[in-house]
């Protein structure tokens, strides 16, 4: 049996705020490990083109994520919630090999179980390139 991960549906305003900051304090650790382990084991992601389905295939991705991603940090903002589901607007920032700074900006669609784990993630994600000195996060 699967131990709840509070706060569970159906959401408030309050609780859904928890919920993504939860989540933004998971991705910036970049330990995939930990982020993985807010889905449930099947779940399904669509990020970008991307599609990703359970656990290990998320740990796999945040894993070449990161080692692209160099400096990643996140910041997640509310926009909406329902009972079982919660709408994020986010933007992160990260440089490449070459290190090229970009901001991403996006939005994600969040589902979930009664148990409070992640069972979907819908991701629309642009970057733009941008200069070290137009860094708005840190």
């Amino acid at each position: 049996m699967t131990e709840p991960r509070h706060p569970l549906p159906p959401f408030t305003e309050e609780t859904a705020r928890q919920k993504i900051q939860m989540a933004e304090d998971a991705w910036n650790s970049k330990d995939p490990e930990r982020v993985a382990m807010a889905y449930t084991p099947e779940s399904e992601w669509r990020n970008r083109n991307q599609f990703i389905q359970g656990r290990t295939a998320i740990i796999s991705f945040l894993k070449e994520k990161w080692a692209a991603e160099i400096d990643y940090i996140l910041k997640k903002e509310y926009w909406a919630h329902t009972n079982h589901r919660i709408a994020v607007r986010f933007e992160y920032e990260y440089q490449n090999a070459d290190e090229q700074w970009f901001r991403a900006y996006g939005n994600e669609n969040w589902e979930f179980d009664e148990n409070g784990y992640m069972s979907r993630r819908y991701a629309s994600i642009n970057d733009l390139p941008i200069k070290e000195n137009e860094r708005r996060l840190r």
